[in-house]
C-alpha cells in the first residue's frame, strides 16, 4: 500500500504521530482533512494508553501507592477521548458515506478504539490490584515478570505496524501473544505450587495471578488490533483463519 503524508510532497516528519500513511493520494477534500485528524487522534491515544501500561506496571513492581492514584486518572482521559473518537468515526459516516480504503480505515478506527479503551482499563486495574499487596519485596513468579516485558515490546511493535501499514509486522504481533497465553498458563502453576509451599500467603498469590489475568488480556488486545491492521492494509479478514502448522522443535520468539 503506497504511503503519503496528508500533504502532498510533504517531507516526512519524526512525529510517528504525522507519519502515519494515507490510505489514500491525499487532496484538499475535507474527507482527506478528517481522515488525517482521526489517524493523528487514534496513534496519540494508542501511545497514550501503551505509556499508561507501562506506568501501571512500574507502580506494581515498585509498589508506588501514589503512582496507582495518577494512573486512574490518566485512564479516566483515555475513556473519554475513546467516546470522542467513537463519535467522531460516526459523524465522518454519516456525513461522507466513505467506501474502499476509507471505509476499511473508519471501521479499523472504530475497534481499535474501543480496544485501545480496554487495554487503559486492564492498565488501572493493575494499577488497582498493586495497592492491595502488602509485601514489600512480593515473591513475584518469573513467568509473571516475564509477561511485564514482553507486553510492552509488543505494544511497540504494534504502535509501529499501525504507522507504517506493516502487515507483516502487525502478524508477528498476533503470535507473540500465543507466548503471552503460554506466560499466563506458566504463572497459574507456580503460583499454585507457591500455595502449595506457603499457604499463609495464598491470598497474595491469588492476587499475583489476577495480574497475570489483565496481562494476558491485554495480550489478546493487542492481537485484535494486530489482526485489525492487517485488514485495514490489504482488506483480508485474518481472524479465525486456519493456522499453519507449526515445525517441530520451531523456537519461539
Amino acid at each position: 500500500m503506497p504511503e503519503t503524508s496528508d500533504t502532498p510532497n510533504e517531507t516526512p516528519s519524526e512525529n510517528p504521530v504525522e507519519t502515519l500513511p494515507m490510505q489514500r493520494v491525499a487532496g484538499a477534500t475535507q474527507l482527506d482533512q478528517q481522515l488525517g485528524a482521526l489517524r493523528r487522534r487514534l496513534i496519540r491515544e494508542a501511545s497514550q494508553a501503551v505509556d499508561l501500561l507501562t506506568q501501571s506496571l512500574d507502580v506494581l513492581w515498585a509498589s508506588d501507592r501514589e503512582g496507582a492514584k495518577e494512573v486512574r486518572r490518566i485512564e479516566k482521559q483515555i475513556d473519554q477521548e475513546e467516546v470522542r473518537i467513537e463519535q467522531e468515526c460516526f459523524r465522518i459516516l454519516a456525513l461522507q458515506q466513505p467506501f474502499g480504503a476509507d471505509f476499511r480505515l473508519i471501521t479499523f478506527s472504530l475497534k481499535a478504539n474501543s480496544d485501545i479503551e480496554r487495554l487503559a482499563d486492564h492498565a488501572s486495574s493493575i494499577a488497582k490490584i498493586s495497592k492491595k499487596i502488602e509485601s514489600e519485596s512480593p515473591d513475584w513468579p518469573e513467568s509473571l515478570r516475564e509477561m511485564g516485558e514482553r507486553l510492552p515490546m509488543m505494544c511497540q511493535e504494534l504502535l509501529r505496524a499501525v504507522i507504517g501499514a506493516d502487515a507483516q509486522a502487525a502478524k508477528e504481533v498476533v503470535k507473540r501473544d500465543k507466548i503471552i497465553d503460554r506466560l499466563d498458563k506458566q504463572t497459574f502453576k507456580d503460583l499454585s505450587t507457591k500455595i502449595e509451599a506457603n499457604p499463609t500467603n495464598a491470598s497474595e498469590y491469588m492476587l499475583m495471578y489476577r495480574i497475570s489475568r489483565e496481562l494476558e488480556r491485554v495480550g489478546d488486545l493487542l492481537g485484535n488490533i494486530a489482526e485489525d491492521v492487517v485488514y485495514l492494509v490489504t482488506g483480508d479478514i485474518v481472524r479465525h483463519a486456519p493456522k499453519p502448522k507449526k515445525k517441530k522443535d520451531q523456537p519461539e520468539t
